[in-house]
């Protein structure tokens, strides 16, 4: 096989199934790759080189010897250094965390090991998952630009074709924001639907674990390895967990999409509201009925999710901040001190009314009979390595990290799952992205309506020329 890097997830999985290819091929061919791509995008951490490939020649045997664990058997995946992995240090891309050796693996490393995954590394994360852009990391469409964040380095290298699934977490929007900015599918499923076991917090109400990928199907698979109860996760909801192919190829007929009238659509580069559009108009030529939602509450979105994630941030890192203060960087430091501020009293409002929130949009789901939203996932394109301002037409100007969550925020706000696949190009050549968002355990559902998406358009197969 030429390259068999520009497989998608699915593609590579039935090629070592059938033997076709081996385990230690792909293996040895994605950490080339990565090596290759590391100087324009520094999307890792670290390689786990010796660790991948004692994995992948342990996979080889057991295929060769009729063992199947599964689609990820033998596939190089990687990880964002938020995630334990034991014997090696989680440093969340932070000085602060410098000596850190994890005793154990997260939930998600151990059970994408006992799938079989190959592990190639650890990919950077904004300090700490505290912001939208990853700087230490470039995008592959451009490397002058951010790769979105927080899990920028996995979004760079999913799409830069070093490996076939990267792990993200979501607070803000940090699997969706660097999905739709590098033009990779990520999927952030419902509050409580993957174990956050053995991951570096960033907001304990807010956060998500989930995967990046290629294509929808590829994403269908990796939440199916992920997805379930773990009593070590307080937050971990006892709920089945669902065949998420199972509805992969019903396409969108017969399905009632919601299509904002408010929030969504209020300020957003042209390029992004123009392939939006578009990707509307196509659900609704697959046969999807389309169907005009006010969303409750969109005012109250940003107050909440900052007033939530700035105290729960603080709290974490309450004994660092005192003990290793210097070693932030500036603009993490300056929201930690900021969450440090909040009256209790706000943080409780903020909960309060987080939970209105959540009530009034199910209720507009179930007033409106809809089986999902979909909106654009971030309103501009991925913006230049060091600019903090984005400046509208208009002339009015927007902080980069506010730009980047605002149409995310609620996903994490709800507590209700959200995919984000790619819907083409700007101007100069940077991806965007919509996001379908569904119902509590809804995960299948808006999976059926991206895939729908997916294979009337070619997105997903365009690979950057890095």
């Amino acid at each position: 096989m030429s390259d068999p890097l520009q497989m998608s997830l699915r593609e590579a999985a039935s090629a070592l199934r059938s033997r076709k290819l081996s385990p230690v091929e792909l293996t040895q061919a994605s950490l080339a790759r990565i090596r290759e791509t590391e100087p324009k995008l520094n999307a890792y951490v670290r390689l786990t080189e010796e660790r991948a490939m004692a994995a992948a020649r342990q996979a080889e045997r057991e295929i060769a010897a009729g063992i199947d664990r599964g689609e990820l058997h033998g596939v190089p995946v990687a990880v964002k250094d938020l995630y334990d992995m034991a014997g090696l240090p989680t440093t969340c891309s932070s000085k602060v965390r410098a000596d850190h050796v994890a005793s154990g693996d997260s939930a998600c490393v151990a059970r994408l090991e006992q799938a079989g995954a190959v592990i190639v590394g650890k990919t950077h994360t904004h300090e700490f998952a505290y912001g939208a852009v990853t700087p230490t990391s470039g995008n592959p469409w451009n490397p002058d630009h951010v790769p979105g964040g927080s899990s920028g380095g996995s979004g760079a290298t999913v799409a830069a074709r070093g490996c076939f699934m990267a792990m993200g977490t979501d607070t803000g929007g940090s699997i969706r924001i660097p999905s739709a900015v590098c033009g990779t599918v990520g999927i952030k499923p419902t509050y409580g639907r993957v174990s956050r076991f053995g991951i570096a917090s960033l907001s304990w109400s807010l956060d998500h674990a989930g995967p990046l990928t290629r294509t929808v199907a590829d994403a269908a698979v990796c939440l199916g390895v992920l997805a379930g109860y773990d009593h070590r996760d307080p937050g971990s909801a006892d709920q089945p967990v669902a065949d998420y192919l199972a509805e992969l190829e019903l396409g969108a007929k017969g399905l009632r999409i919601g299509i904002p009238s408010n929030y969504y659509f209020d300020r957003l580069d042209p390029d992004v509201e123009r392939n939006a559009r578009d990707a509307i108009d196509r659900l609704k030529a697959e046969g999807a009925e389309l169907v005009d939602i006010e969303l409750p509450m969109t005012d109250r979105i940003m107050p909440v999710e900052f007033g939530l994630m700035l105290p729960e941030a603080a709290a974490y890192h309450h004994e660092t901040l005192r003990s290793r203060r210097d070693r932030y960087e500036p603009d993490v430091l300056t929201l930690l001190e900021a969450g440090q501020l909040i009256p209790a009293t706000d943080y409780l409002a903020a909960q309060r009314v987080r939970g209105q929130i959540q009530a009034a949009w199910r209720s507009a789901w179930d007033t409106h009979r809809i089986d999902a939203l979909v909106a654009p996932t971030v309103p501009i394109p991925a913006t230049r390595r060091g600019e903090t301002v984005h400046r509208w037409a208009d002339g009015q100007e927007e902080q980069v990290i506010t730009a980047y969550v605002r149409l995310s925020a609620p996903g994490n706000v709800t507590g209700l799952p959200s995919i984000s696949v790619p819907s083409g190009f700007s101007a100069s050549g940077l991806p965007t992205g919509i996001q379908i968002i569904g119902r509590p355990f809804a995960e299948a559902r808006i999976i059926r309506v991206a895939r729908a998406y997916e294979r009337v358009v070619d997105w997903s197969s365009r690979a950057p020329a890095i």
